[in-house]
């Protein structure tokens, strides 16, 4: 199953505004402030290659189980 447009919207409305939050953190914040907000953005970007690779991974096997039949 793909994200909601909505939660994708959401998600990518989030990374818009800690990408700005990482760019001031890496002037003015110390070394690890800007390591977690990047963290955070990287794991903002898995959830939505995941979601996505999962929906195909679900499409393929249920394609697998209607040829199996």
């Amino acid at each position: 199953m793909t994200l909601s447009k909505q939660v994708e919207e959401s998600l990518n409305e989030a990374q818009a505004s800690l990408r700005n939050a990482l760019a001031f953190a890496a002037r003015n914040e110390e070394p690890y402030i800007s390591k977690h907000i990047a963290d955070v953005l990287a794991s903002i970007e898995n959830i939505k290659h995941v979601t996505n690779l999962m929906a195909i991974s679900d499409k393929v096997m249920k394609q697998l189980d209607e040829d199996e039949d």
